[in-house]
């Protein structure tokens, strides 16, 4: 899996992740994952065609001392689609981004 990682967290920064993540982010099925929505204007045009498959998400994970970003474009609706791929260049900066604001914001120093 294609991820971007933060390790290494105090008991701070994780709790300190944890209360943005939840501000900011849906959460999913499952403790300690959040969906990160893409937005419409960075679909692929795989992404596009496949209205039916949306919203289309990456998976953020947060663990005991670690926090995963993940760079796969994600269905919330199919488990297996064409329109399910690793993130474009553009989409994969907006993770990115997201990551920066949240450490900036939240004085992550890990």
């Amino acid at each position: 899996m294609r991820q971007f990682v933060i390790d290494e967290l105090s008991r701070e920064e994780r709790n300190n992740i944890e209360n943005y993540l939840r501000r900011t982010l849906e959460p999913g099925p499952m403790d300690g994952l959040f969906w990160l929505k893409l937005p419409d204007d960075l679909l692929a045009d795989s992404q596009q065609g496949h209205t039916d498959c949306g919203p289309f998400c990456f998976g953020v994970l947060l663990d005991d001392d670690v926090v995963r970003f993940e760079l796969l474009v994600r269905s919330k609706t199919t488990l297996h689609c064409d329109c399910i791929a690793h993130a474009t260049p553009a989409q994969r900066e907006f993770v990115l981004r997201y990551a920066d604001k949240l450490l900036t914001e939240e004085m992550i120093r890990a």
